[in-house]
């Protein structure tokens, strides 16, 4: 026989499973009907009155029924025992969608337009942190006898290119030369122990390639040293507008949060290690704008490395169990392919 309490805690699951699909606030008889809760009526009025007490529930002035409280969404989520999986087809899909994807730019926009779409909420994913990457290549290409374009390839698939002017004309044994230096000195390692084994390169160099080489490395302190703009994909804001009443007041302040990219950085910041989902409810978001919304992140990354942050934010009204699958899902998969597979 479930004990006072688990019985209460079967009956509160049961009010956030009907009131997030049906978006009406729930009542006794309702959830006696729809739900095998093996016990009468009054007593599922006894565990509402209770739940209510325990700010659990609360009844919207305007109706008999109860609906969930941040507190009530809390206890429901830390009780996921287990978080549902994903259908095969499901999977299937992610994993043909992602693969599709041509560079990391792609990776990222397919990632958030398809979260956006599992979830049918606000998916935000950031760029890869600089400072956990490593130096994979550096390429030199001369683009005329006077000009060298740097292609710099990091680990985590980000790939920028840089334009050098140097002057003066340089041969293309002399370019070999140069990209052979580079890439002994710095590629495998990382960005900020780059960073300061690039100014020690100029002192290194032979006469003949000290002021190509100076020009270079000045570039690149300049791009290895941790970019402060942080960037971040945002996709299926249009999705909140279609739960207007679960906002009451505040929707245009949560769509103003999200165009702050501190504000979603922020929220992103929770996650620490990859593959730990952190779940923020309501009054928990910091950022008051935020706090008619709940925020599903995770850290994606490769082994232990965190390269950066994914999630969802949308109403309190959502199917947790399900975000939560869907946001694992995709931070698992994109983290394989940035690993190379």
């Amino acid at each position: 026989m479930p004990s006072s309490e688990e019985r209460r805690f079967e009956v509160l699951r049961a009010i956030v499973a009907d009131y997030v699909s049906t978006q009406e606030p729930v009542g006794s008889k309702a959830l006696v009907d729809r739900h095998s809760l093996g016990v009468s009526s009054a007593t599922v009025r006894n565990d509402m009155a209770v739940l209510e007490e325990e700010g659990y529930i609360t009844q919207p002035h305007t109706s008999a029924g109860r609906i969930p409280t941040d507190k009530g969404y809390r206890l429901f989520v830390d009780r996921l025992s287990e978080v549902k999986p994903l259908s095969p087809a499901e999977r299937r899909a992610i994993i043909s969608f992602l693969d599709g994807a041509l560079d990391l730019d792609d990776v990222l926009r397919r990632s958030v337009r398809l979260l956006a779409q599992l979830t049918r909420q606000v998916a935000v994913i950031q760029y890869p942190t600089m400072s956990n990457s490593t130096l994979r290549h550096l390429e030199v290409v001369a683009l005329t006898p006077a000009r060298l374009m740097l292609v710099i390839i990091l680990d985590s698939g980000r790939v920028d290119q840089r334009t050098v002017d140097l002057g003066d004309v340089i041969t293309d044994e002399n370019v070999g030369r140069i990209r052979e230096m580079l890439n002994t000195a710095l590629a495998g390692r990382r960005l900020t122990d780059a960073a300061s084994r690039v100014t020690e390169l100029p002192d290194q160099a032979p006469a003949e390639l000290r002021d190509a080489v100076i020009r270079i490395c000045t570039l690149l302190v300049e791009h290895l040293v941790e970019h402060p703009e942080e960037r971040l994909v945002l996709g299926g804001t249009a999705n909140l507008t279609r739960s207007v009443a679960d906002f009451p007041g505040s929707l245009r302040q949560v769509l103003e949060a999200l165009e702050e990219q501190v504000v979603v950085l922020k929220l992103l910041a929770a996650a620490r290690n990859p593959g730990a989902v952190t779940v923020r409810i309501g009054e928990e978001n910091e950022d008051e704008q935020m706090r008619s919304t709940s925020v599903v992140s995770i850290g994606y990354g490769k082994n232990d490395m965190l390269l950066g942050g994914m999630g969802v934010v949308g109403p309190t009204r959502m199917d947790y169990p399900g975000t939560i699958a869907a946001v694992r899902a995709v931070a698992n998969y994109v983290g394989q392919i940035l690993a190379g597979g």
